[in-house]
């Protein structure tokens, strides 16, 4: 299976937010969508960073509640890592378990076209793998 499969089913809206909101900001956004993470955009539409839970934690653990004045800019990952939309989703599980990442942006000819967590991905994998037992137990069912 690949990942457009799963964006097909689950949606491709991508909730994001500005370098300049703030962590504030940020965090009623991942409370009210009820998320872990956002994608940040340029004016362009071009990514430039991603901010978790974890972004805004760590901040907030360094700088107290001052941190939630802060810019998305200044507490998102910037070297963000993407995916592609026709890549499978074993290769983002691997991908997301060496990185030690929790988020993918999906791209497509370089514009964001959708976004995974690893729980929309372990969602998917659980449900291909019952409905291969399920193959499996009626296959052999039918021989005896």
């Amino acid at each position: 299976m690949i990942i457009e499969q799963i964006l097909n089913d689950k949606g491709r809206e991508v909730i994001t937010l500005r370098a300049d909101d703030t962590l504030r900001e940020a965090a009623r956004l991942l409370d009210e969508r009820r998320i872990g993470a956002v994608v940040t955009l340029d004016a362009d539409g071009e990514i430039v960073g991603v901010l978790s839970e974890r972004d805004i934690v760590r901040q907030f653990a360094r700088q107290g509640e001052g941190a939630l004045d802060m810019p998305v800019g200044n507490a998102m990952t910037r070297a963000v890592i993407t995916i592609s939309a026709d890549a499978e989703v074993d290769e983002a599980l691997q991908l997301m378990t060496d990185r030690r990442i929790r988020h993918l942006p999906v791209v497509r000819n370089s514009r964001l076209t959708g976004f995974v967590s690893i729980g929309d991905l372990v969602k998917w994998k659980i449900a291909e793998t019952q409905a291969e037992a399920e193959a499996m137990k009626s296959y052999l069912s039918s021989q005896f």
